[in-house]
């Protein structure tokens, strides 16, 4: 249970980034009062607990109706991760991301900014909602793994909201550069993550 929280942690803490989004929060919400700015942060977060919550939920089952094994969305899904870590460590997601952020703001500025683009896809991307249905997937239906992911889920959503709140301070302190260090760390933590997640699903597919 220790292990399978740990690693949903660290996960789902690799893949939504939160310090890395706190900088894009900053540039989406640099026109807003401080009281807007919370709201947004609040409710962006709430958001995309929500989304991923229903994809922990719901997300297996969708498989089983598509005809697809949850051995081959690991192999599938740990591909997909492996590709977030690359943009993460040779520095092309900061790019995508905001290029992202940047469309949707100019075409509605404010009224939607919780839900898109903070909510999905900047916190919860293809890759967290990939991570979150893998990590359902290996709780094995238990009630008390499915409560802890949700647990684990919520510390995440948390941790992105607080470092929204703590955008401005967060940018002063470490800098471009810090940013930069830190994102690539966290890269190669999520390869790491992504190349166990098919050595999962090879090692399952190979039993009998």
């Amino acid at each position: 249970m220790v292990d399978y929280l740990t690693s949903a942690l660290a996960t789902l803490l690799v893949v939504a980034d939160p310090i890395f989004l706190s900088a894009i929060f900053l540039g989406l919400t640099s026109d807003l009062t401080p009281k807007d700015r919370r709201e947004v942060a609040l409710r962006g977060s709430i958001i995309a607990f929500c989304i991923l919550a229903a994809a922990g939920l719901g997300g297996a089952k969708l498989l089983e109706l598509l005809g697809i094994s949850l051995s081959a969305f690991r192999i599938a899904g740990g591909l997909l991760l492996l590709s977030a870590a690359a943009e993460m460590v040779f520095d092309r997601r900061g790019q995508r991301l905001q290029a992202t952020a940047d469309t949707a703001v100019s075409v509605d500025h404010v009224k939607n900014i919780a839900a898109f683009p903070l909510a999905i896809p900047l916190i919860a991307g293809p890759g967290a909602i990939t991570a979150m249905i893998l990590l359902a997937g290996k709780s094995d239906g238990q009630m008390n793994y499915l409560a802890g992911l949700f647990g684990v889920t919520a510390l995440v959503m948390l941790a992105c909201y607080v470092s929204f709140l703590l955008a401005e301070r967060i940018s002063n302190i470490m800098g471009i550069t810090g940013r930069a260090v830190i994102t690539r760390m966290l890269g190669i933590i999520l390869a790491a993550l992504a190349v166990q997640f098919v050595i999962d699903g090879v090692v399952a597919l190979a039993r009998p």
